[in-house]
């Protein structure tokens, strides 16, 4: 069957190369019982290039079924796929099938194949290798002869990287790669879909038919539709239903399509999670603040080995603000229950034949972030005189955060 005649036999609409060219490896893995590994965006279309490559095979007269692993609650994703038997778990009063055993000598199609939990997926690998797999609760070892077409959304080498999926299942799975084009990477088929859309819902609805103005065409090209053809269907819905004039303008197509210009701004922090950012935040803030303190250290160090330890009185002229910055911060610490080195102040005469060898002593900085947060803290609280409204505008955090971190640090 040429590609023509399966965009016909399944409504596939556009002429794109890339598009040509999935449709194309489809039907050439399609006689075969190879596992095919589909990847692309959501709303895609990678469901029906799964029906492609079942109803070109043998097993066409077989079952085919079509899950969605994403939405299967982890403790019960087993039981769906391999089945289980009477009394395995709580709520198990009899034996059950899973979709592995109903769909024998058919196709199983795993959408989202990438939430899998680990434990399934060992399983999932053996069946692929050896099409055995045991049903929960059972010790009897089950045969199934089923072909597996995989989808997903996200990339799987990555989560492979991370360790979400194991290395050897990606592989077996991905015998044959294809991947479906996102609609931003075929313009040309946009305004061919949506007119197919827009026939029809008119004649779903029975309203008069949509005609698009030529900026409108030229809106729908030039927008990058992140939720591919779903969400170029549900729009064409929309014009229908709600659109009064129809001959449509790019003004009034503005309606319905997103503006993008705001969607690339920065995504606002919803309540329920600004907690969890502000703390972020101040870590983030900790660890700049340490590495500027240690440049700063490196470069006073620098400057007293260049003058041999000789002119101290040099080295504090030429670096005022940071000898000042440093005994502010050791002088607030003495005021805690905890002992600390006390540093005399700099700005007394320091003769130029002072003895560093034997006077000086080292003092080693904590890099605890509790500490550092605590200091912070500290600061903000004495800079406003206790005011805690004020002290967390200062650190960027809310009040609530704030009285909780000064009630786990018992300061």
């Amino acid at each position: 069957m040429d590609t023509q005649s399966i965009k016909q036999r399944f409504g596939i609409i556009g002429n794109s190369p890339l598009l040509n060219r999935a449709i194309d490896t489809a039907s050439q893995v399609a006689p075969t019982d190879m596992s095919v590994l589909i990847t692309g965006e959501s709303g895609s279309g990678k469901e029906v290039f799964s029906h492609i490559i079942h109803q070109l095979s043998a097993r066409k007269h077989g079952a085919f079924i079509a899950v969605n692993c994403g939405a299967i609650p982890e403790g019960t994703i087993d039981s769906e796929l391999f089945g289980h038997e009477k009394g395995s778990f709580t709520g198990a009063h009899e034996a059950r099938k899973g979709y592995f055993e109903v769909a024998n000598g058919g196709t199983i199609f795993l959408d989202e194949v990438a939430e899998l939990p680990l434990g399934t997926q060992a399983r999932l690998l053996r069946i692929l290798e050896s099409g055995e797999y045991l049903r929960v609760g059972s010790s009897k070892v089950q045969k199934t002869d089923v072909r597996i077409i995989a989808a997903t959304n996200v990339d799987v080498y990555d989560s492979v990287k991370k360790g979400k999926f194991r290395e050897d299942l990606y592989y077996r799975l991905n015998t044959v790669p294809l991947r479906i084009p996102p609609l931003r990477e075929r313009k040309d088929d946009v305004y061919l879909l949506f007119r197919k859309f827009v026939s029809d819902f008119s004649n779903k609805y029975r309203s008069p038919g949509i005609q698009l103005e030529n900026d409108a065409v030229q809106m729908l090209s030039n927008y990058s539709w992140p939720g591919n053809v779903r969400q170029l269907k549900n729009i064409a819905e929309q014009v229908c239903v709600l659109e009064k004039d129809r001959n449509v303008s790019a003004q009034a197509l503005l309606n319905y399509i997103p503006n993008e210009q705001n969607n690339n701004l920065p995504m606002a922090v919803n309540t329920a999670s600004k907690e969890d950012f502000s703390e972020r935040d101040i870590l983030y803030k900790v660890l700049f603040d340490m590495k500027k303190d240690m440049v700063e250290l490196k470069k006073l160090v620098a400057e007293i080995i260049q003058n041999g330890g000789g002119n101290m009185a040099h080295v504090i002229a030429d670096n005022p603000q940071f000898i000042n910055q440093l005994y502010q911060e050791v002088d607030l610490n003495n005021h805690s229950s905890e002992p600390t080195l006390t540093i005399k102040h700099p700005s007394q005469n320091i003769p130029n034949d002072f003895n560093y060898a034997h006077d000086a002593e080292e003092v080693e900085e904590s890099l605890s972030l509790i500490d550092k947060e605590s200091d912070l803290i500290k600061k903000a609280l004495k800079k406003h005189k206790g005011k805690r409204k004020f002290a967390a505008q200062e650190l960027g955090i809310s009040e609530r955060t704030l009285y909780r971190k000064i009630k786990e640090l018992n300061l």
